[in-house]
């Protein structure tokens, strides 16, 4: 007498091949990330900029000429060079009066980019929600 036991259903979802393929495409994503990420020459268009509506004496305007000194439009020494850091502490010290202040950079046309940059960085560090490049609507 052999009695013959039942077996249940097994009703699982087998994910090993979802996990398989989930896996082959993460690598796929991976390799093409790198590819995406890195940098397109392009010819950008011409255009003018639209100028601040705003009274000139307060904005503040941190000048860069092509040696590389640094000065800034306020105080009686505004044709004065200053170092980076005097810079971003007097912007600091005037944007906690004001500020709603705006602070844009003027950065002769021979000086490196990442002299721009880093200056923009230390402005935006002393308080400066953002930071606008001046340009010259005249030159094309």
């Amino acid at each position: 007498m052999f009695i013959r036991r039942r077996r249940k259903r097994v009703s699982e979802i087998n994910v090993v091949p979802y996990i398989d393929v989930m896996l082959v495409l993460l690598v796929i994503f991976m390799a093409t990330a790198q590819v995406v990420t890195q940098g397109v020459t392009v010819d950008l268009p011409k255009a003018e900029a639209q100028t601040i509506e705003t009274e000139q004496d307060t904005i503040l305007i941190v000048s860069i000429n092509g040696e590389g000194q640094y000065f800034l439009n306020i105080g009686d020494n505004a044709d004065q060079a200053m170092s980076a850091q005097d810079v971003a502490a007097l912007v600091r010290t005037r944007l906690e009066v004001s500020p709603q202040t705006p602070v844009v950079v003027n950065g002769d046309r021979s000086v490196s980019y990442e002299k721009v940059v880093d200056m923009m960085v230390l402005l935006q560090n002393s308080g400066a929600e953002s930071v606008g490049l001046m340009t010259d609507p005249n030159q094309g």
